[in-house]
């Protein structure tokens, strides 16, 4: 099990977070004391990390949709985390590159890190795996959508968490989401 897996599963454990929809922004606030801003940014840019002396802020598009947002702040956690040296890491759609002290320390490593650390701190193999025992469907897009509404995310990160545990061989074809 990667490291990001294994970091998600210990925060839900520790706070005893069972059942889904995880809420990563209530865990952001409530257990990590972690500040989460919706703000104004340009399309392409999904969230950003911010560590101040005082405090810390997860900043978030305001104008993506919910389960991108319940996403993004997974992600930021994850940095929070995982990658404890940088006091601002900003996440677009765009590869934003700083000429800086760590600007050779394989941040793409530490951005797929991030996505692992979110898609496991919203889709815990266990309970995939525990509703996907209890619940009925008929094919492999029925099951990405419902999981989708039940985990409170988009179909395109359930389609690929289902690949990522070896529970459906290829991602579902969605068609335009």
């Amino acid at each position: 099990m990667a490291r990001a897996d294994v970091a998600a599963r210990q925060l839900l454990d520790r706070i005893g977070w069972t059942d889904p929809p995880v809420d990563p922004a209530r865990i952001a606030a409530e257990v990590l004391g972690v500040v989460i801003a919706e703000v104004a940014m340009p399309p392409d840019i999904s969230g950003m990390l911010v560590r101040e002396p005082e405090r810390v802020v997860i900043g978030v598009n305001e104008d993506h949709s919910a389960a991108r947002q319940r996403f993004t702040i997974s992600h930021e956690l994850g940095h929070f985390h995982l990658h404890k040296g940088r006091s601002t890491i900003i996440d677009s759609d765009v590869r934003v590159n700083f000429r800086d002290q760590v600007s050779s320390l394989a941040t793409d490593r530490e951005e797929v890190e991030a996505n692992r650390f979110a898609a496991a701190l919203l889709m815990p193999d266990h309970m995939v795996r525990s509703w996907i025992e209890r619940e009925s469907f008929q094919t492999a897009p029925e099951l990405v959508e419902r999981l989708a509404k039940s985990f409170g995310v988009s179909k395109v990160a359930v389609s690929f968490r289902l690949v990522n545990l070896g529970l459906i061989p290829t991602p579902v074809d969605l068609g335009y989401e």
